[in-house]
């Protein structure tokens, strides 16, 4: 408690009840103070408990209730207070009433948290027997030791920032280049930050770190999650942490373990100096977001913030209002239908966007916030408050589109403003590189932006988030190298992680010394990354599969807080793997200098004349376009002809917007297969632009073809070529490298 309060007698002022939370300011006669706002409905009352440098405690109760609103004004409070919540109320499980004063709970408006969440029985509200609870454990019996010394406090802090400094990229949809990547894993091992700033924002936002993202040509981070999360049970008692974040129990901070400042307050600067740092790169942040689930699990779970202001509030609960309805596979589900989780979740979007600086959302699970009471709806109060929101509907909004309940995927249901992570477009991609798919026809959609699920309501090519490898599952690397899981380091037995992988390990599993396998999963590693990168839609790619980054084949490395997890900085010095980095860096510099490529509109396939040849067309290796016969017959190769010409839309002038066409041939094959080149109308002649059979992509200037004459296409291999390119017409930036990298089939 600061003098100032001291002076005024420690009083609490009525102060106010908007907005929620704990803000700094001026009070009735100028006053600076701190006003604090809870909503806790159903409770009796709610005392405010601040905490001074020797953690000792100093309780307010707050007196004034508003709209199931408790608030007050604390003169004197400035910024760096910490401070939590004691709520009282009725203890009653068997109807959801979970309310225990003993137990300190953090303000889910908290815009700082201090201190680090350990799970001993204090923290839980009922009673344990055990550090770790067993299996006869009650959660009916009320537990009144008190937590406060085993949880972290919220922190008061100053965010008086109107960012008039910053100007944010911006970047339209069909322009992005997506890169998912962990602010700790990230930036843990790179030898150009220094030592003090590694695993932290002030990490990803020094020059080494945006160098490379600069370099690679990707417009947009998506981060991990950096809201304040907590490591579940079952992983400390393992000695093990949870890595990912997917565990959240403060929306509006930043995660303090991820601060290289401090930790009370100072972590939210750190990270708006992180976010200006990308966004004067031209690259827009994009936060991973889970608001389907809290930290707190299911009724064994500990009591730390929602379930102690107002379990039944909160909380979707089971018919038996004692559990949960666990939508999500975490032991609970936020009740997004209450209009209070509704604001939680809404004013903490907004506050990201307009006081933090952030570009758009990844919502993790997002059908789970679609649903209306039990249903998936996409008439539901979330999507309804969002697509009104003149906030939020102007960032980029990424939907993960299922949740683990019944009914819950919805891929391709989700409306206009929403983007999606296509697995269709993932499942499918793997299968083809495996040899899996008994026939092109999903192939086809896939790589021309997934009509099928998004050709409705308006929506465009750009819905489709296409991505062969998330932070979930194999590296891209081990998806090559590994046809079963190895996830034995998590401690469960090799029972976690997807058994559903899509992967070939291409003749041996893991590591080899047999260079001709070695050398095929690194054709394999350049044949995924080219079709994602080539295909319509929004590519996203995870940080390090460039560069060839392995987890040695655990492919659900949640909870591995260390070296498996984060990059490996030195492999783009590796021979081995440099040429996989640099081809990367091509393909996204011939996507970025060609609109053909990046798509604002779905193909329509229709000819300009009789004839004449459409905005796409597909052809077969013996001559001539697919028939509807050819999409059902058993193929590993299929040939995408891009034209330049029929273009829809124009640029900022009105002018209509013309481009090279391009032909990219896919074969899966493992011999090589003659490929009859489209003659006129489509091109005379093709220039080589990228062949992925190739082990050095520097190499003499592309081979010419003419067309209607026959290519050999190497097994496993991608060849892209540029149709009717003179002999001494300038590449267009960034296909200068490509050309440079392509030789003779």
């Amino acid at each position: 408690m600061s003098e100032a309060a001291q002076r005024a007698g420690a009083e609490v002022w009525p102060g106010h009840p908007q907005p929620l939370g704990a803000r700094f300011g001026p009070g009735p006669g100028g006053v600076e103070g701190t006003n604090f706002a809870l909503w806790a409905g159903g409770a009796k009352a709610v005392e405010l408990c601040l905490f001074d440098e020797r953690d000792r405690e100093t309780r307010h109760r707050l007196e004034e209730l508003t709209h199931e609103i408790w608030h007050g004004f604390l003169p004197g409070v400035r910024p760096g207070q910490r401070y939590g919540y004691r709520v009282l109320g009725p203890w009653n499980p068997a109807q959801g009433a979970r309310w225990n004063p003993a137990k300190l709970l953090l303000d889910p408006y908290a815009r700082a948290v201090d201190g680090e969440f350990s799970l001993p029985p204090e923290v839980y509200g009922h009673v344990r027997h055990s550090a770790w609870g067993d299996p006869g454990e009650d959660d009916t019996v009320r537990d009144d030791r008190d937590s406060a010394p085993f949880v972290p406090k919220g922190v008061v802090v100053d965010d008086q920032d109107t960012w008039a400094d910053d100007v944010r990229p911006k970047t339209p949809w069909p322009d992005s280049v997506i890169y998912e990547l962990h602010v700790r894993g990230f930036t843990m091992r790179h030898p150009g930050i220094p030592p003090a700033l590694r695993g932290t924002y002030a990490g990803l936002g020094h020059p080494a770190a945006v160098e490379h993202l600069v370099s690679l040509g990707v417009t947009a981070v998506e981060l991990l999650p950096v809201h304040q999360f907590a490591h579940e049970e079952h992983l400390l008692r393992r000695g093990l942490r949870n890595y990912w974040g997917y565990n959240s129990i403060g929306y509006f901070a930043p995660h303090s373990a991820y601060s290289a400042s401090g930790t009370r307050g100072q972590q939210v600067g750190e990270f708006k100096a992180m976010v200006r740092a990308l966004h004067r790169a031209g690259i827009e942040v994009i936060l991973d977001v889970v608001y389907n689930h809290t930290a707190e699990a299911g009724e064994f779970g500990p009591t730390l913030s929602l379930r102690g202001i107002a379990n039944p509030g909160y909380y979707r609960l089971a018919e038996d209002p004692r559990g949960y309805a666990d939508y999500t596979g975490c032991g609970n589900t936020l009740h997004v239908v209450q209009p209070q989780v509704l604001r939680l979740i809404t004013d903490s979007l907004r506050y990201w966007v307009q006081e933090m600086g952030v570009d758009g959302f990844r919502f993790d699970l997002a059908a789970a916030l679609a649903r209306s009471m039990h249903d998936v709806d996409m008439l539901s109060p979330f999507l309804a408050v969002i697509a009104q929101d003149p906030v939020l509907r102007r960032v980029k909004l990424i939907a993960e589109p299922w949740d683990v309940g019944s009914g819950g995927y919805q891929v391709g249901a989700f409306p206009p403003l929403w983007t999606e992570w296509n697995d269709r477009y993932r499942d499918t991609v793997r299968d083809f590189w495996r040899g899996a798919l008994p026939d092109v026809r999903d192939l086809g959609y896939r790589l021309s932006g997934s009509s099928d699920l998004y050709a409705w309501g308006g929506r465009r090519p750009y819905a489709s988030v296409n991505f062969v490898t998330a932070h979930d599952g194999f590296t891209l690397r081990d998806l090559v190298t590994y046809a079963h899981k190895h996830n034995e380091a998590n401690g469960e037995d090799n029972r976690d992680g997807s058994e559903d992988n899509r992967s070939w390990n291409c003749g041996a599993e893991g590591p080899t010394d047999d260079p001709a396998i070695a050398a095929l999963r690194r054709r394999q590693l350049r044949n995924l990354l080219t079709t994602l990168l080539l295909s319509t839609g929004v590519p996203m790619l995870v940080a390090g599969d460039e560069m060839g980054r392995t987890q040695r084949g655990n492919n659900n490395a949640y909870c591995q807080d260390n070296a498996l997890s984060w990059l490996d900085w030195s492999l783009p010095a590796d021979p081995a793997w440099r040429p996989l980095l640099d081809l990367t860096r091509r393909l996204i510099g011939l996507r970025r200098a060609h609109p053909v490529l990046r798509r604002r509109a779905f193909f329509s396939g229709s000819r300009d004349e009789p004839g004449g040849m459409g905005d796409l067309s597909w052809f077969r290796p013996a001559g001539g376009e697919m028939t509807e016969e050819d999409w059902y017959a058993p193929t590993a190769t299929l040939g995408m002809f891009l034209s330049g010409r029929d273009i829809p839309h124009r640029d900022e002038f009105g002018r209509q917007i013309a481009d090279a066409s391009f032909l990219v041939l896919l074969h899966a094959g493992a011999e090589p297969v003659a490929f009859l080149l489209p003659g006129p109308p489509w091109a005379d002649a093709y220039e080589l632009v990228a062949d992925t059979s190739r082990e050095d992509q520097e190499a003499p200037p592309g081979t010419r073809h003419r067309g209607g004459a026959a290519v050999t296409v190497p097994g496993r291999s991608v060849l892209v070529l540029r149709a009717g390119a003179p002999r001494d017409e300038a590449a267009a930036p960034g296909e200068e490298a490509l050309s440079r990298g392509a030789g003779t089939p």
